[in-house]
């Protein structure tokens, strides 16, 4: 295989895999093409466009320097400074596509690619690892996941990546140690919880190939762990990466993948974690009855959930979030049909309240919602209030995401510049976007 990629002879290498089990369809979701390429390249067609060997390379989890392409992430690092900058001449809808493959065949119980599809993402430099671990390694690795989540809950993704991606290049070496089958298992899981901290820290700052990348991981290591409380979470949040990017319809397969894995689990609490981000989902598709209906759903089940034995990974869902959901949902639903304030503003009201200072970017994100939610009514000069609220709460952030989740209120704010205090807020909000 390594002779076949050094000379780029991508009908060898898809003879190899075929050889070895690979569908031609599974070839085709991973790199992209469609069947009909894979068959023609397996009857001979030679493959010499540098975009699609570096997309190949990257479906199949092959560094490209086998490839004599270079610019693995590392490479890229050096040279651009950039970790993300590795696949940006993909298409961004085929690699949601490709993901989407993984996820399914992660979830549904198919083979996932290889012994290791861990190559998504590429590692950064080694520092030595035991040679032998027991149980005692595996919880220094989750006491730094749980102590890296709370800066970046607090602080913002920007402020915590670097920390986090150092600390998963040390514990990704100790698959290679020795240990009992249930210490490895347990490791599994956690490296699985630090892919998907790390993946989310990525999406926090910008970086949404870092974020796939990780996030593919995670579901890799969650599923060889056994643990379909963890896949659900990794899905979850994998799909709000899709919400962001605007692709509700590829934010919904993930999310109702996700709900497969937490239904399994039998855990309520992650299937009202699913069921609310499905209504998001169908918010911004413009579907208001299943958005309200999946709500319903969701509180129902959270109403029926164990909150004391629940997962780790869901134990983030409470009652606070439950009425932030309902508030972002209405919220969006607003943007459409103002009739949905009423229900918007109470909702996102009781969250700001409950949430503290250890959560202030979601506590910025209601700020923002509910200004945006008090403009869409009427109520100019305390929806300017509550936006310059939210404006002194995300200067404290290293965010990307909380930037973007308040241009809706900077729109808000500039239609009404008619208004003395709604232009103030206007004027604010392009001032710390200028910054």
């Amino acid at each position: 295989m390594r002779a076949a990629l050094a000379a780029r002879e991508i009908s060898s290498v898809y003879r190899l895999l075929r050889k070895h089990g690979v569908s031609q369809r599974q070839i085709a979701a991973m790199t992209g093409q469609s069947q009909s390429e894979v068959s023609e390249i397996l009857k001979g067609r030679q493959v010499m466009a540098y975009d699609v060997l570096t997309r190949i390379a990257d479906g199949l989890g092959v560094p490209r320097g086998y490839m004599g392409l270079a610019y693995d992430e590392a490479t890229a690092i050096k040279v651009v400074g950039a970790a993300d900058g590795q696949q940006a001449e993909e298409d961004e809808s085929v690699k949601r596509r490709r993901f989407l493959a993984h996820a399914a065949q992660v979830t549904m119980g198919a083979a996932v690619f290889g012994p290791e599809s861990g190559t998504w993402s590429a590692g950064p430099a080694k520092t030595p690892a035991p040679g032998r671990i027991g149980m005692t390694d595996v919880r220094q690795v989750e006491a730094a996941t749980r102590a890296l989540r709370s800066l970046d809950y607090q602080y913002g993704g920007g402020f915590c990546r670097d920390a986090v991606v150092a600390q998963l290049s040390w514990g990704q070496q100790m698959l290679e140690s020795s240990g009992t089958e249930m210490v490895k298992n347990r490791l599994y899981v956690a490296l699985a919880d630090l892919h998907s901290l790390a993946g989310w820290t990525s999406f926090d700052t910008g970086l949404k190939d870092s974020a796939r990348g990780h996030f593919a991981n995670a579901l890799d290591l969650a599923k060889q762990g056994d643990n379909h409380p963890l896949v659900a979470n990794v899905l979850y949040r994998m799909g709000r990466v899709y919400l962001h990017q605007d692709a509700p319809n590829d934010a919904l397969k993930l999310f109702q993948l996700g709900q497969i894995a937490a239904q399994e689990s039998g855990s309520e609490l992650a299937v009202a974690v699913l069921c609310a981000n499905e209504a998001w989902a169908y918010a911004m598709m413009g579907n208001e009855e299943q958005a309200v209906k999946l709500l319903g759903r969701s509180k129902d089940e959270f109403a029926r959930a164990n909150l004391a034995e629940a997962e780790s990974w869901v134990k983030f869902f409470t009652e606070t979030d439950v009425y932030a959901m309902i508030g972002t949902v209405h919220t969006v639903l607003a943007s459409k049909n103002a009739e949905h304030t009423k229900y918007a503003i109470p909702a996102l009201t009781k969250a700001v309240e409950s949430y503290t200072d250890d959560m202030a970017r979601s506590k910025t994100f209601m700020l923002s919602a509910l200004a945006t939610n008090h403009l869409l009514e009427g109520d100019l000069d305390h929806g300017a209030k509550v936006g310059s609220k939210a404006v002194d709460c995300a200067e404290g952030i290293k965010s990307e995401r909380v930037k973007d989740r308040m241009r809706p209120l900077q729109v808000e704010a500039e239609r009404r510049r008619n208004n003395a205090d709604a232009r103030d807020l206007a004027d604010r909000l392009n001032s710390f976007y200028a910054a």
